[in-house]
C-alpha cells in the first residue's frame, strides 16, 4: 500500500429541504388553515481524526464526498426529516486547508477531534409559518437553502516520537527494522525509501513509543530540491530527532554530513533545533576503534551527544533503546509538570 501525504478533495453539504403549501382538509371544516410543514436540514460533511489511519491512501480512489439532502416538507404540519451527514476518517497530524485561498481550516492532532467541513443548508418554512390574523391562507413557502461546498486540501504531518534522519543510504531504514517490527524496503543505493515508514518501539516499563523514518534528506531539501518539503514536513511532530550518520566516510566526512542535516533543518524551521538531537554514528562494522575514536571526538568536541551502532550487525542496538527511553522519560516528566 502506498503513503499518501497531502491530497485535494472535494465536499459539498446536503440542500435543505423545501418548505411545504398545504391546507386542512377535514369533513365538516369548509376552511382549514395552512398546515405546510418545513422542510428538513441537510446533513453536513465532517472530518473525524483517526489514530489507527496513517495515510491519506483513501482518497486517492475517492475525491468528491457529499452529505444527504433533507426531505421536503408535507401537509399536516409533517416537517421533512433531516439529511444523513457524511464523516470521513482521516489520520490524526491532518492539516486541512481551504484548496483555493490556502488558509489553514483546523489541525487534527488528537484522536476522535471532528470538524465540520461544509454545514447543512436549512430547510425550507412551510406556509404554516406565514399565517397571521390578516392571512390566514398564506400560499406561501420557501425553498431550502443549499448545502456549504467547497474544495479542501489536507497535508498529513506524522505524529510519531522519534524521528530517524540522514543522508540517503545512511541505513535509516535498517536502523528502523532492528527497532521496531517494521519491514521497510532496504537496498545499497540512495533512496530506497521514497515514503515515511512507521514502526513501534517496545520499551520496558513503558509505553510503546512510534519511530518516523523520514526519506533521505540532501542539500537543498529546505528548498524544495529532492524530496524536499514533501516530507520534510513530518519532522515538525516528532519529540526526538536521531541523525543517523555514515560513519564509514573518509576523514570529516560523517560530520560534513551532520552539517548539511542540520543546515536543511534550521533553514526549514528553526523551531527545529530546539527539540532533542541524538547522533548515531552508524556503520562503525566497516571502520577499525581508532577511526571511531576520531570521529566521535568531532562530535563530543562540537557539544552533540552521539552513539556509535552498526544497524547491520545489530551492534549498540540495545544501549540505544534505552537512552531512547531515557530521554522520552524525561520529557514526559516535563510535559506532565
Amino acid at each position: 500500500m502506498g503513503f499518501v501525504d497531502e491530497v485535494k478533495f472535494f465536499v459539498k453539504a446536503g440542500d435543505g429541504g423545501n418548505g411545504c403549501v398545504s391546507f386542512r382538509r377535514e369533513k365538516f371544516v369548509p376552511r382549514g388553515g395552512p398546515n405546510g410543514g418545513d422542510g428538513g436540514r441537510g446533513g453536513s460533511v465532517f472530518l473525524e481524526a483517526d489514530s489507527r489511519k496513517h495515510s491519506l491512501i483513501d482518497f486517492r480512489y475517492r475525491s468528491h464526498f457529499k452529505a444527504q439532502r433533507g426531505a421536503n416538507g408535507q401537509g399536516s404540519d409533517k416537517h421533512g426529516r433531516s439529511g444523513k451527514d457524511t464523516v470521513i476518517s482521516v489520520p490524526t497530524g491532518s492539516v486541512v486547508k481551504n484548496a483555493e485561498t490556502g488558509e489553514v481550516l483546523i489541525d487534527l492532532r488528537d484522536d476522535g477531534q471532528r470538524f465540520t467541513a461544509a454545514h447543512g443548508g436549512k430547510g425550507g418554512f412551510g406556509n404554516a409559518r406565514f399565517a397571521t390574523s390578516t392571512n390566514r391562507a398564506p400560499r406561501k413557502s420557501t425553498p431550502g437553502r443549499p448545502g456549504e461546498e467547497l474544495w479542501l486540501k489536507i497535508e498529513l504531518k506524522l505524529l510519531a516520537d522519534v524521528g530517524l534522519i540522514g543522508l540517503p543510504n545512511a541505513g535509516k531504514s535498517t536502523l528502523l527494522s532492528r527497532l521496531s517490527a517494521a519491514n521497510p524496503k532496504v537496498a545499497p543505493y540512495p533512496f530506497t525509501t521514497i515514503a515515511p515508514q512507521l514502526g513501534v518501539l517496545q520499551i520496558k516499563f513503558m509505553e510503546p513509543c512510534i519511530i518516523a523514518d523520514i526519506p533521505g534528506l540532501i542539500e537543498g531539501a529546505s528548498e524544495g530540491v529532492g524530496l524536499g518539503h514533501q516530507f520534510l514536513r513530518h519532522v515538525e511532530r516528532t519529540s526526538i530527532l536521531l541523525h543517523v550518520i555514515d560513519c564509514s566516510g573518509e576523514e570529516s566526512q560523517p560530520f560534513i554530513d551532520y552539517q548539511v542535516l542540520a543546515k536543511e533543518l534550521e533553514a526549514y524551521n528553526e523551531q527545529l533545533m530546539d527539540r532533542t538531537h541524538l547522533i548515531v554514528l552508524n556503520k562503525i562494522d566497516c571502520i577499525d576503534s581508532e577511526r571511531l575514536a576520531e570521529i566521535t571526538t568531532l562530535f563530543l568536541d562540537a557539544g552533540l551527544d552521539c552513539l556509535a551502532i552498526s544497524a547491520k550487525e545489530g551492534i549498540g542496538i540495545e544501549p540505544l533503546k534505552d537512552r531512547i527511553g531515557d530521554i522520552l522519560e524525561k520529557e514526559r516528566e516535563l510535559h506532565d509538570k
